[in-house]
């Protein structure tokens, strides 16, 4: 799921995304909800109108944003007071105060507010945690069904996810995931992951606790990650992802492959008539050599931000859609290792 953090996947417009055939694209609760405000998008129709975008958007809770604002807020039990980053203005953000922006905006997926657990962190520090996260979720549950189907919802059939937290404790992990599975959700992310620890690390978390989330429940590993974590954790057992890294990267010039990873910057490419990924059938690949993305990038043009975006959307996107077929055919086996040697060992 592409990251469109305020209203917009960034250099990328909807028609493009619409021609990579993106499905579901991320709002980001805390951007939004400080501007342009969630009053002013659900009078202007929710956030699918106001941004013309009529596929599904999933919206995170802010938790994550006001965890990374480290001495700017002040965690409690009713919840988080914060200093906006854009003005200092004082803020709070609480399970309510969550479930009322995103109904505003007219999320079809809804994440409860958590907090998220920081790395390193202790045992008991996990713990206390995922006990307030379990505390928030059950208050989001409570705030999501009153809200629903009232006219303070810009939403139609919203779902809401739970968030697992318990850092890189697997029994704490457990623990959460029965506090959820208690209260109920349509769905179950796993949080606080990809923050620091080692990908390894990531992997057995995953591999411990997905299995473990209802059958009939979607798995979503929120914020990972590579086109190499994609194939990995979808073997680990998960259904949904999300991550900044195909549009951040390529606005550094760095590309995802078929054969891994390049930066299209370097000198090597100033003659090169190749495009991006020879295997890669999007439409800049189709039209655009690596020699003129990287004029683009030295001379300082936007539309190379654009063109690496597109193609490292539709390297993600692609992957995915190869991983439904391969699970469909039943050989999922088989396609994990040949993408997996030809992305880890393929050289440009």
């Amino acid at each position: 799921m592409p990251v469109g953090t305020a209203g917009t996947v960034k250099a990328v417009t909807q028609e493009m995304l619409e021609q990579l055939d993106a499905r579901v694209i991320l709002g980001n609760t805390y951007h939004l909800f400080l501007r342009p405000g969630h009053e002013t998008i659900f009078h202007l129709g929710g956030l699918r109108k106001f941004i013309s975008w009529d596929r599904a958007i999933l919206t995170d809770s802010g938790g994550f944003q006001v965890f990374s604002l480290g001495d700017l807020r002040k965690i409690r039990e009713e919840g988080v007071e914060f200093r906006s980053h854009l003005d200092g203005s004082k803020q709070f953000l609480s399970p309510e105060v969550s479930m009322q922006v995103q109904h505003a905006l007219g999320s079809d997926i809804v994440m409860c507010f958590d907090e998220c657990t920081p790395f390193p962190a202790t045992r008991e520090q996990a713990q206390d945690s995922l006990e307030l996260t379990a505390r928030w979720a059950r208050r989001s549950r409570a705030e999501f069904d009153r809200l629903t189907n009232t006219s303070q919802s810009a939403a139609v059939d919203p779902a809401l996810f739970g968030i697992n937290q318990g850092g890189v404790y697997e029994d704490l992990r457990r623990q959460s995931l029965d506090r959820l599975v208690e209260i109920g959700f349509e769905g179950y992310a796993i949080g606080g992951l990809s923050v620091g620890e080692e990908k390894q690390r990531m992997y057995d978390i995953t591999e411990f606790i997905a299995p473990q989330i209802p059958a009939d429940k979607p798995r979503y590993l929120m914020g990972v990650g590579t086109p190499e974590d994609l194939i990995e954790c979808v073997a680990r057992g998960v259904d949904m992802f999300d991550c900044v890294m195909p549009t951040r990267n390529a606005r550094n010039g760095q590309v995802f492959t078929s054969r891994g990873k390049m930066n299209v910057r370097n000198a090597k490419f100033s003659r090169d008539e190749r495009p991006l990924d020879e295997d890669c059938e999007c439409f800049v690949c189709r039209r655009y050599s690596r020699a003129y993305v990287r004029h683009l990038y030295n001379c300082g043009e936007m539309l190379a931000s654009t063109l690496c975006s597109c193609h490292n959307l539709a390297v993600y996107l692609d992957s995915m859609r190869r991983i439904r077929q391969a699970i469909a055919l039943g050989v999922f086996a088989q396609f994990r290792a040949c993408y997996l040697d030809k992305y880890r060992h393929g050289s440009e």
